[in-house]
């Protein structure tokens, strides 16, 4: 294996970029029963306009030239081909900033993340490394199976390794924010801190999988009985996306990789569900352009399925800990264990995607919490 680190651009051929115009040009359309809304998935006629955006609307060459605009490399870790961001500050003090995405998004949700961070109006000032999840846009094609959240957090380890830091942050949300955790357990002689990012929405999701939670709330306290209500919407409701995933990530892998309605569709439910401030729409379909041109659909798809079948969870960090909650109440502070020393911010608005919809006061926690740590 070798350690070498290759620059990269992104340059999606013309053809392709054509072929995708074709298909939504060309795309059969199912009917819609009356009056059912946002219940049984998608409306119609909201993805019948964000399809012909996206195909007259968003200017890919504009956006693949944003991303170009921060300097890309890959790497092969563990057999898997790995594309990172790499940004550094000018500023002679700025520490390294390992930042995670999650599912269903990419690098692009970091856009107007990275900028604040790497050149600030005032405080801390930071080197970010932000790599796509293996599977996951350009850190594809997945190369073997494994790929769980512990192997990820092993490879980005030997990445800061490879990048030559001594001392970093790591911070993430959603399956980001895990491997940020295990990250900080594998390599606490060299991370500094853990800096977490939430919603009570996820938190709740997420207790779903914790054995013997569900036994230990109080359905008669009223917090408890809004985390159970949480709970079974999200297992009765809420999670088709993810049994499906984590069962038959094959076959849901040929549709997401030959339609690209349906991998539009896949990914802008989620961001419908999951966000509470507005976001930009071309953002949006720059990470679904990102998962069509590269047929990540699938590999994301199998690293969900590998997660589901691992015990591969880590140990709890043993470095400084932060943990920012977006659309703040009271049901976060009972699920996710935050030691009682933990940094701990709530913002009343924003929830899954605060990088997108909040970038500025994520920004400012970030600096706030990484500020004092070396």
């Amino acid at each position: 294996m070798s350690d070498e680190i290759r620059p990269f651009r992104i340059e999606v051929p013309e053809a392709d970029l054509k072929h995708l115009h074709d298909r939504l040009a060309t795309a059969r359309w199912p009917g819609e029963l009356p009056g059912v809304g946002w219940t049984r998935g998608v409306p119609l006629e909201h993805l019948k306009e964000l399809a012909e955006h996206w195909r007259t609307g968003h200017d890919w060459r504009a956006r693949e030239a944003e991303l170009n605009r921060f300097p890309q490399f890959t790497t092969e870790i563990d057999g898997q081909r790995i594309h990172f961001l790499h940004v550094r500050s000018d500023r002679p003090d700025a520490t390294p900033l390992l930042i995670t995405h999650g599912f269903p998004s990419s690098v692009a949700e970091f856009l107007h993340l990275i900028g604040p961070l790497v050149d600030p109006a005032e405080g801390p000032a930071f080197h970010v490394v932000a790599p796509s999840l293996p599977g996951y846009a350009f850190s594809t094609p997945l190369a073997s199976t494994g790929w769980t959240m512990g192997r990820t957090a092993r490879a980005w380890v030997e990445l800061m390794r490879r990048l030559g830091y001594q001392r970093y942050g790591v911070h993430g949300g959603d399956i980001g924010g895990g491997v940020s955790g295990l990250v900080a357990a594998l390599d606490g002689s060299h991370v500094t801190g853990v800096h977490v990012v939430t919603d009570p929405l996820t938190a709740a999701n997420v207790a779903t999988f914790i054995p013997g939670l569900a036994d230990r709330l109080d359905g008669n306290d009223p917090v408890d009985k809004l985390i159970l209500d949480r709970m079974a919407e999200f297992r009765t409701d809420g999670s088709g996306y993810l049994a499906i995933q984590n069962t038959r990530p094959q076959t849901i892998g040929y549709g997401l990789v030959d339609s690209p309605l349906l991998q539009l569709a896949w990914i802008a439910e989620k961001f419908e569900a999951w966000t509470d401030l507005p976001i930009d729409r071309d953002q949006l379909l720059t990470t679904v352009s990102l998962y069509w041109f590269t047929g990540s659909g699938a590999g994301a798809a199998h690293t969900l399925y590998e997660q589901a079948h691992s015990a591969d969870w880590g140990a709890p960090p043993d470095v400084p800990q932060g943990f920012a909650v977006f659309g703040a109440d009271e049901t976060v502070r009972r699920l996710v264990p935050a030691p009682p020393e933990a940094h701990w911010t709530e913002f009343e608005r924003g929830l899954h995607f605060p990088a997108m919809e909040a970038p500025d006061q994520l920004a400012a926690d970030l600096r706030a919490f990484f500020g004092p740590l070396r």
